[in-house]
């Protein structure tokens, strides 16, 4: 864009929200229209907000999200359901999913509070939208190690990081990888009084955030190389695994924990170390999850779920599986 002739800008800028907006074109779809790439269409999309050429208004419907909640309430074991409003732009959805969860935060964290921080797109879209109206003294902790991308900002560290920055209290480092080869190193690992230490801390959390992942090959886990393409097609194809909580604790439809290869390779908050803190929420924001966040849910540790709308009619279709 021509920084010298705003003009120009502004037109730019309203054309590529138009058709964002008005005409319903992906991002991808805009990026290959005019040759950007889709990080910089959803930098452009985020400007044009700024600058006032897109004000958007949502017109919220809290009894239709009142009545999908209570009937969720009614058939799984959760307390509270933080439902979005569908879009059909994933990245978009991610962020109205996150805004739910970051209000919640919002009116929820109390000064001396201590939240156990996971990791993924989901985890980190919370703290990138987190509107904070007043600071408080809470703390932040890594529930799971870290990747070996350096500046990776679905790394948990970071997402503490900001999480901290933005409402004002304090991050902890969980020093450790988040993937290691074989379950002889993690059982070595687990022994390092730091890393015991900061692990023994956040299990006594009285918050969690947590992702929830489904058994898709191009998945986070994959991309980072901690699992390949063939161990999560067979846990998916062979074991009746749909999804996982944490980025590796494995369940099936039912909710029940199913043995892998992939056990005891990652340094985090367990499953059933999650089961005690008071407050588990698990976010999925994609359309391609709700099997995996039906299974979560059965497993009983999930406290708060927060997706979208669509996603909350499929799992209650699905309701009899």
């Amino acid at each position: 864009m021509d920084k010298s002739n705003p003009s120009q800008d502004f037109e730019l800028l309203t054309e590529i929200a138009t058709a964002y907006y008005c005409d319903e074109a992906t991002q991808e779809e805009i990026a290959n229209k005019f040759g950007f790439s889709r990080i910089k269409v959803g930098r452009m999309l985020k400007r044009a907000r700024e600058e006032g050429i897109v004000e958007i208004n949502v017109r919220y419907h809290p009894v239709y999200s009142a009545q999908l909640e209570q009937q969720v309430l009614a058939k799984f074991p959760v307390k509270r359901v933080l439902i979005a409003l569908d879009h059909h732009d994933e990245d978009e959805q991610r962020n109205l999913v996150a805004a739910q969860v970051s209000s919640w935060l919002n009116t929820t964290l109390k000064d001396n509070m201590l939240v156990a921080v996971g990791q993924g797109r989901n985890v980190a879209s919370v703290a990138e939208h987190a509107t904070v109206t007043q600071s408080r003294n809470c703390r932040f902790i890594c529930g799971i190690g870290g990747s070996h991308r350096p500046g990776d900002v679905i790394n948990a560290d970071h997402i503490s990081r900001l999480l901290a920055r933005k409402f004002g209290g304090s991050s902890e480092s969980l020093y450790s990888p988040a993937y290691v080869e074989n379950a002889e190193l993690k059982a070595a690992l687990m022994q390092n009084g730091t890393i015991k230490e900061t692990l023994d801390r956040a299990r006594k959390a009285d918050i969690a955030l947590v992702g929830i992942g489904d058994m898709n090959e191009d998945c986070y886990m994959v991309k980072l190389g901690w699992f390949t393409p063939r161990e999560i097609n067979y846990a998916s194809l062979n074991q009746g695994v749909v999804g996982d909580i944490a980025g590796y604790d494995f369940f099936n439809v039912q909710g029940e924990h199913v043995n892998t290869v992939m056990d005891d390779r990652v340094i985090g908050l367990s499953i059933e170390e999650l089961r005690h803190i008071p407050c588990v929420v698990a976010i999925a924001s994609e359309n391609s999850k709700a099997l995996a966040i039906m299974g979560a849910i059965r497993t009983g540790v999930i406290d708060i779920i927060a997706t979208s709308s669509r996603n909350i009619r499929t799992i209650l279709s699905m309701q009899g599986q």
